[in-house]
């Protein structure tokens, strides 16, 4: 491995943590040259999920993306950095565990919005506002009346 601050390639292994689902192992490391210390995650490759758009078109599954979007409703709330993660953690396990690798987009901003209900109404509302296109303040009504 790389040290990310001098590029020595000779680097030790100080710490290895595995996730509580055993899904990511955590190393930190410790560059033999400068002495510097990082972190690297350990995940195993899977097979590419493929989301079908509202449009009818493909695009690979951007992990990045969705927490983009979530942690664009959740700024500002309660929500913390782990609560996002762990719903990433498990929107994508259900995913990848499901019969088919192609998803369709709704299906995943309802496994999310589900979530977000759960630990923050707000960051759901934010959320839902953008995934299900409210087109009048009607629609966005009644969301918030079933939250109430």
């Amino acid at each position: 491995m790389k040290c990310p601050y001098c590029t020595h390639e000779a680097t030790e292994v100080v710490e290895t943590r595995d996730s509580e689902d055993l899904s990511v192992t955590r190393r930190r490391r410790e560059c033999s040259k400068c002495g510097k210390r990082f972190t690297t995650y350990e995940r195993i490759e899977t097979v590419p999920l493929v989301v079908i758009k509202k449009s009818g078109t493909r695009e690979s599954f951007d992990r990045e993306k969705l927490g983009s979007g979530i942690r664009k409703a959740a700024e500002k709330t309660t929500l913390t950095h782990k609560d996002i993660e762990e719903i990433l953690d498990e929107v994508e396990r259900e995913l990848r565990g499901g019969e088919s690798v192609e998803v369709d987009s709704q299906k995943i901003g309802q496994m999310v919005a589900t979530r977000l209900k759960k630990k923050d109404k707000v960051a759901y509302i934010r959320f839902s506002s953008v995934f299900r296109r409210f087109v009048d303040l009607e629609e966005f009504e009644k969301e918030l009346h079933k939250l109430l």
